[in-house]
């Protein structure tokens, strides 16, 4: 059954990510009517994550913003499928590190580093890095239950030289790698405002004024290995164009205090998502344990 869903669904969307582009975003567009008007997919989700984070704004406020961060999700949903066939040209056109002298800079020192990101703006087409430098990006995810999809996932990402590694496997794989005689030059992707497991909750502190539990991951991989970790700061110029930056975390991860490196993370992210809160995924439930029983051995900030 697997293989059959994958057989009629392939073909579909590689006729998708060969459209024009104004043919592209105009069926993005069509997705976005469907889903938000027909299907109305986690509607209810996204204007209460909204009606939680904004008390203040006004109901016609909050349905501009919820309707924006539609047309938003289902463009990145399309623009993960153009990546099916999208040009290397026309990846790193639409996806520009405009910072790229840091990349060098760090490319000289030839030592690994992790990069945090939010579901904010564009992640798909981050392994435009690949093309660019002399990493290879790892992006670190959660395995899609259909295999052969799951391999298509590898493959779309395996097009320019990244790979993935199971979010299960993380740590042991990172470290296994790190610790070869001649270790890759890797950079470690992490999208780090997810919300973890109840039971692994150990540390809760404030992500857009709600006490919520924080993903350390990113922090704790860094100090185990001593890389360097950076924030991703990505911007949408226009639709289907953006601008990211890599901005220093924390160079010296090993000295520094414990869970800074996850509160810088979550500062960033949040003021980026206090200017433009329509390019964040509301979508995903991430405060959905603010009203649980926080863990005795919990630290709280």
């Amino acid at each position: 059954m697997q293989l059959l869903i994958y057989r009629l669904v392939y073909p579909i969307l590689w006729l998708v990510s060969k459209l024009p582009w104004r043919l592209f975003y105009g069926f993005s567009t069509f997705i976005f009517v469907l889903t938000y008007y027909i299907i109305r997919y986690r509607r209810k989700t996204v204007r209460e994550n909204l009606n939680l984070v904004f008390p203040e704004k006004t109901e016609s406020e909050i349905n501009e913003i919820s309707r924006k961060s539609y047309q938003h999700m289902c463009d990145m949903f399309l623009e993960m499928i153009r990546s099916i066939s999208i040009s290397s040209e026309e990846m790193t056109k639409r996806f520009e590190i405009i910072n790229i002298d840091k990349l060098k800079e760090l490319e000289v020192k030839n030592k690994s580093v992790v990069i945090m990101m939010g579901h904010y703006n564009s992640y798909e087409w981050t392994n435009s890095i690949d093309i660019i430098s002399k990493f290879r990006c790892v992006g670190i995810y959660k395995p899609i239950k259909n295999k052969y999809f799951d391999r298509l996932v590898h493959r779309i990402r395996g097009r320019f030289g990244a790979r993935l590694i199971p979010s299960a496997k993380v740590f042991r794989q990172v470290t296994k790698d790190q610790q070869k005689e001649n270790p890759e030059l890797c950079i470690y992707g992490l999208i780090s405002d997810q919300s973890p497991k109840i039971n692994r909750a150990l540390y809760w502190t404030d992500f857009m004024g709600i006490k919520v539990p924080a993903v350390t991951g990113g922090e704790v991989l860094s100090k185990r290995l001593d890389m360097s970790i950076f924030y991703l700061h990505v911007e949408k110029v226009k639709r289907g164009h953006y601008q990211a930056s890599i901005i220093p975390i924390s160079e010296d991860p090993k000295n520094s205090e414990e869970y800074a490196i996850t509160k810088q993370f979550i500062k960033l992210l949040e003021k980026q998502i206090y200017t433009k809160p329509e390019n964040y995924l509301w979508t995903h439930k991430r405060w959905k344990h603010r009203n649980a029983e926080i863990p005795k051995n919990a630290i709280l900030d």
